[in-house]
């Protein structure tokens, strides 16, 4: 999956996400917020935090959440993406963590 976002420049200089492109990233509203909680319920071991949300529409919604990471009781943090799938109908589901 690419990280990169499909826009097109309107006359105003501003950019229109392409049907089927990904938006670009932007903060968090509480739908896309609720659709991590969903989809990170009962994850245990890293704590990811979301920063920016892109998103695609297709038969449902893909989400890269660009997150800030931290092991329990760690110093460290690091950057990753977390991409998830909220389909129509059920649950949204992690389908990779990328660190990076």
């Amino acid at each position: 999956m690419s990280n990169s976002t499909a826009a097109a420049p309107t006359a105003n200089g501003q950019a229109n996400t392409l049907p089927g492109g990904w938006t670009p990233y932007h903060p968090l509203t509480p739908q896309d917020q609720q659709v991590f909680n969903e989809a990170m319920h009962g994850f245990v071991g890293v704590k990811y935090t979301p920063q920016v949300v892109s998103t695609q529409v297709v038969a449902g919604t893909n989400y890269k959440f660009k997150c800030s990471a931290t092991l329990p009781q760690g110093t460290a943090i690091w950057e990753a993406i977390v991409e998830i799938f909220a389909p129509l109908n059920g649950q949204p589901h992690v389908v990779g963590i990328i660190r990076m």
